[in-house]
C-alpha cells in the first residue's frame, strides 16, 4: 500500500513551511502530527521511499501483504493505557487494535518451550511454574524491571528541557536511571540467579532491541519487557494503518507528506538550518528542520561536511555503533489461518540458552547454525486479513545477524546482485523454512512465495547504515551520552525517532514527542495525555438527568 503523495505528482508544491521533517518513520510522523495538532504548524514531511511510514509500511506481492517491522505492540489494549492514548492522539482514535490473547511470545530453548503471558501477576506465576527453585530471583528481577522503568520519565524529559535547565538539573534528572542503564542485562541477572536456562528465557525477547544479554543495557531490556506486561496487540488492517491514520492529522493543519522526495542536503546559513535541498536541486525553506534519518545519516550525508566535522556528532555516533542487521523471509501460503492452524503467538526459536555463544558463531560465519529464528504470523493477528486476501496466509521468519557477509554486493542494484548473492539467499531461505517447518509442520507444502530480504535490502529502502534496524546500538555506553537529544548545536536543526529515545515503534514515537517538546518549548507528552483525558471524558456516557417531580 502506498501512503502519501509522490513528490513528482505535486508540481505546485509550496517552498515555505513552518517546519520540514526528513523521513516518515514513526518519529518523524509523531513530531509532525504533534506540531500540527498542538500548535497549528504547517509541516512538510519528506520521504525518499515510495510509501510513507518507515518500518510501519507494508508491501505486497500478488495475493499477499506483509508488514516489514511491526509484529506486536504492547500497552494499547485499553483506552487509558499510555501507549494507546499516544496513538489515539496522533490518529484521532482512528487506529484499531486486535488483542493477541493470553500468550503473546513463546520462547524455545532447544526442545523446551516457555510461554510469556498477559498480565503482570500471570507472567510472574507462569515463570514460577517453570522455575520453582528461582521464585525469589524472579520476584527480584520483576521488581527491578518495574523500578527501572519508573525512572525513565525524568531521564527522557531531560532530553527536551532547555539547555539552561539541563545544565542546572540534568545530572539529577538522569542519575536514577543511569544506575541500571550503565550495566549490562547479563550482569544484573547473574546477580540474581545462576540458573542459565532462566536467564535464557528472561532475555528471550532481546531480538526486540538487538543486543545479546552481555552487551545490552539493562535499561532497554527493562523497557521492552515491561512494555508487554499487559499483553500485546496488532493493528487491524495491517501495520500500514499506522501511517495512514496519522497523515490526516498532519494535513488538517495544512501540512503534507511527500514520497519519492529524497533530501540531498540540509541547508545551513550562518550556523542555522534554514531548509533542505532535494536530490533534483529543488530547495524548500523552513525555520525548523527535523531529521528522522538517524544521527549517522544526518551528520554523514545531510549536513555539509565542514559543519558536520565541527559539530562532531558523526564520530560520536560511530563510536556508539549501529544496531544489528537482520534477514527476513516473507512467506505467502495457500490456505487460511484456520485451515493451516496458525496462531497469533510469536515464536522465538533458539538452539539453547547460550545466546552470546550462538550469536558470536553466526557473526563469524554465516554458515553457522542460525542463532535465533523469530516467527510472526500477521495473517493470524489481523482479523481483516482474510477480507483483503481471501484464502491466503502470511508468515515472517526472521533472524538477526551481521551485515558484513553482504558488503561485497553493496554497490550492486536491487534484484541485480548476481548468482553468488542469489545462491546465498537461497541457502538462507531454505534454513529459515526448515526452522518454520519444525515448529509449524502444517505449512509444509503450502508455501507459494518465499522472498528474503537482507541487510542490503534494509539499506536500499530505508537508508539505514549497515542495514541496522534499531538505529544506534542500545549498549550501556549509549545511555551515558548527554549529547544524544533532539536539540543539536546547529540552531533550527533537531533530531527525532529511535536515536533520541530507544528502539521499537513506541520508542521511536516517544522520540517524536520529546523532539516536539524541544521544538515547541513545552511538555508535549503532558499536553497529549491531558488532551486524551478530556477526549475520554467527552466520550463517556452521560448520567441520566434527574427526573422532574
Amino acid at each position: 500500500m502506498r501512503i502519501g503523495t509522490s513528490y513528482k505528482q505535486h508540481p505546485g508544491l509550496k517552498d515555505e513551511w513552518d517546519a520540514i521533517v526528513i523521513g516518515s518513520g514513526i518519529g518523524g510522523l509523531t513530531t509532525a502530527a504533534s506540531m500540527a495538532k498542538l500548535a497549528g504548524k504547517r509541516v512538510l514531511v519528506l520521504e525518499r521511499h515510495y510509501t510513507a511510514g518507515g518500518f510501519t509500511h507494508t508491501f505486497r506481492r500478488p495475493g499477499y501483504e506483509w508488514d516489514v517491522g511491526i509484529h506486536y505492540i504492547g500497552d494499547v489494549g485499553h483506552p487509558k493505557a499510555m501507549s494507546r492514548r499516544m496513538f489515539d492522539f496522533l490518529t484521532d482514535g482512528e487506529l484499531d487494535w486486535e488483542d493477541m490473547g493470553e500468550v503473546f511470545d513463546r520462547i524455545y530453548l532447544g526442545d523446551n518451550a516457555y510461554d510469556l503471558v498477559k498480565g503482570y501477576e500471570n507472567y510472574r506465576a507462569t515463570l514460577h511454574g517453570y522455575f520453582p527453585s528461582d521464585k525469589d530471583a524472579i520476584d527480584q528481577y520483576l521488581a527491578k524491571v518495574v523500578a527501572t522503568v519508573k525512572k525513565a520519565q525524568m531521564f527522557f524529559a531531560e532530553k527536551a528541557v532547555p539547555p539552561v535547565v539541563s545544565t542546572l538539573f540534568g545530572g539529577m534528572m538522569r542519575r536514577p536511571t543511569l544506575k541500571e542503564a550503565t550495566r549490562t542485562t547479563r550482569e544484573v541477572l547473574e546477580e540474581l540467579t545462576q540458573t542459565q536456562e532462566l536467564i535464557g528465557v528472561l532475555t528471550g525477547q532481546f531480538g526486540d532491541y538487538g543486543l545479546v544479554p552481555a552487551e545490552s543495557s539493562f535499561f532497554i531490556h527493562s523497557m521492552v519487557v515491561a512494555h508487554y506486561f499487559r499483553g500485546a496487540a496488532y493493528p487491524i488492517g495491517g501495520s500500514s494503518r499506522i501511517a495512514e491514520t496519522i497523515l490526516p492529522t498532519i494535513e488538517a493543519a495544512g501540512g503534507e507528506v511527500l514520497t519519492n522526495a529524497e533530501v540531498d542536503e540540509i541547508i545551513i546559513r550562518d550556523g542555522k538550518a534554514v531548509g533542505v535541498r532535494l536530490a533534483d536541486g529543488h530547495e524548500l525553506r523552513a525555520p525548523v528542520v527535523v531529521s528522522n534519518a538517524g544521527v549517522i545519516n544526518t551528520f554523514e550525508k545531510l549536513v555539509p561536511a565542514d559543519v558536520s566535522n565541527e559539530v562532531g556528532y558523526a564520530a560520536k555516533a560511530r563510536e556508539i555503533g549501529a544496531s544489528i542487521a537482520h534477514l527476513s523471509l516473507y512467506i505467502g501460503l495457500e490456505g487460511t489461518t484456520e485451515e493451516l492452524g496458525l496462531e497469533k503467538t510469536n515464536l522465538w526459536v533458539y538452539r539453547d540458552h547460550q545466546h552470546e555463544k550462538n550469536f558470536e558463531a553466526f557473526q563469524k560465519d554465516i554458515n553457522a547454525p542460525l542463532p535465533v529464528v523469530y516467527l510472526s504470523f500477521p495473517s493470524a493477528k489481523d482479523p481483516d486479513f482474510n477480507r483483503r486476501f481471501p484464502g491466503k496466509s502470511t508468515i515472517e521468519a526472521i533472524t538477526l545477524g551481521p551485515a558484513a557477509p553482504f558488503q561485497r554486493w553493496a554497490n550492486t542494484s536491487w534484484k541485480k546482485r548476481g548468482d553468488a548473492y542469489d545462491e546465498l539467499k537461497a541457502s538462507l531461505t531454505e534454513r529459515l523454512l526448515n526452522a518454520l517447518y519444525e515448529k509449524v509442520p502444517s505449512v509444509r507444502g503450502k508455501v507459494d512465495i518465499a522472498e528474503l530480504s537482507t541487510p542490503l535490502t534494509t539499506t536500499n529502502f530505508a537508508a539505514h547504515p549497515d542495514g541496522a534496524i534499531y538505529g544506534l546500538s542500545h549498549s550501556p555506553a549509549r545511555y551515558q551520552q548527554r549529547w544524544l537529544r533532539p536539540r543539536t548545536p546547529i540552531k533550527g536543526l533537531y533530531l527525532t525517532g529511535a536515536d533520541v529515545v530507544s528502539a521499537g515503534l513506541v520508542g521511536g514515537m516517544m522520540g517524536g514527542f520529546v523532539c516536539a517538546s524541544a521544538v515547541l518549548k513545552g511538555n508535549v507528552l503532558g499536553q497529549v495525555l491531558k488532551h486524551q483525558a478530556q477526549t475520554l471524558r467527552d466520550k463517556a456516557p452521560k448520567p441520566p438527568a434527574p427526573a422532574r417531580a
